[in-house]
This record gives structure tokens, sequence and C-alpha cells, in this order.
């Protein structure tokens, strides 16, 4: 049973009604390894990530902060052996080009754990993402990553992107080759073998039409 949530961000409190799913969801709580969206940056261990599970009331018996300071073989036992993966939020190329260098993607989509991404990590969980990045002449140059891929879609989280953004139609050309879900902060989606549900503002973009889509979660 693949269980996988794409979390937006949460400012204030983290939703009651999320964190109740989540503890139906996660009943293996032996350890959590969260991994790092900026992984050369060793300031702060004590994610805000880690305070929603403990708002949800979801305590585990380890805890393991994936970054550059743990060498690549013991990241990757680490997450083999995680009860939950949790992507925390950032930078996501940052992130993207750790996967990479740690070879960590396939040890996450082969694990049977609870994965849970934020902003930047919900973004790398998926199939495909679009960055785009602004050259100082009011021109942004896309370039397309590659996720993790548990789900075949795209996702686009950004806290200073909502409708009003996604209207535009930077995400059309990408939602021609595959579907996108675009989220605002205080959003989330879970899929659970293969079934989406909804909670907070989500659209779904597909083949350059947008719509917002019902909450079921």
């Amino acid at each position: 049973m693949k269980t996988h949530y794409y979390l937006g961000w949460f400012n204030n409190s983290f939703p009651e009604h999320l964190g109740s799913v989540l503890q139906e969801d996660i009943t293996d709580r032996k350890s959590l390894a969260m991994i790092s969206s900026n992984p050369s940056i060793y300031e702060d261990d004590v994610a805000t990530e880690r305070s929603w599970l403990d708002q949800a009331g979801i305590i585990f018996d380890e805890y393991h902060f994936i970054d550059y300071r743990i060498q690549k073989e013991d990241a990757q036992r680490l997450i083999h052996n995680a009860s939950v993966i949790f992507l925390c939020g950032g930078d996501p190329v940052l992130q993207n080009d750790f996967l990479a260098d740690y070879e960590l993607s396939n040890v996450i989509k082969n694990s049977n754990a609870v994965i849970i991404g934020a902003s930047a990590g919900a973004i790398n969980m998926a199939a495909k993402w679009l960055c785009l990045k602004n050259t100082g002449n009011e021109v942004e140059i896309s370039t397309i990553y590659d996720g993790i891929g548990f789900d075949h879609f795209a996702y686009e989280s950004h806290s200073k992107r909502d409708y009003a953004t996604f209207v535009q139609g930077y995400l059309f050309p990408l939602s021609e080759e595959i579907d996108v879900y675009a989220a605002e902060q205080e959003s989330a989606m879970r899929v659970k073998d293969g079934k989406i549900d909804i909670m907070g503002p989500v659209y779904l973009i597909s083949h350059s039409k947008i719509q917002k889509l019902v909450e079921t979660l």
C-alpha cells in the first residue's frame, strides 16, 4: 500500500484534519528520515516540517536529518529503514541535485514508507516539475526537471504563486505533455493506492486548461 503526501506550506498551525488523516496512515513510527532541501547549510536541524508532525501528535522513536554531513551509504541506509520519509521544503534544485549526488531517488521510490513532501520536497516527488529563473530583465528562463516520479504528473507548489499566476499560463506548455497539479499554500494532496484526495486550493492544469479541484480530504 503506497501512500504519498504532497503538501504546500502551513504558516500558522498545521490543519487538525490533515493531522488526523496522517495519524491513520502512519502506523509505523520507528524512524523518521527528513531530507534537506539545502543540504550544505547546517544551521537548523529542527525543521518546521517536524513541528507539523509534532502538532499532529505523531512522534517517532528515531529522527534522522539527511544532508551532506552524513555519508552517502549511511544516508541510503537510514532512508531504506525509515518508517516515514519527509522531503523538506526550500530549494527544489539543490534538493534535486542532492538526491542525484547521493543516489537517493531509487532508494526512496522502492521504500514502503509513507512519503511526505512539503513545497520543494513535494515538487521533487512528482514525475516532472518546472523551474523558472528570473534573468533580471523581466524574462524568465524555464527548465523542466525530472523528479522521483512516484506518480505520473507534474507538481507546482510555490509560496509566491497562486491561481492568478497559474492562470497566466506559464505551466501550460508542460501541461501539454503531462497533467500538472498546481497548489497554493495551506493545501495538500494525498495519493493512496493511486487514488488522489485534495485538501485546500489545488488546480489541475491539463492541455492548457485549468480547473479548481473539489476538496475530498
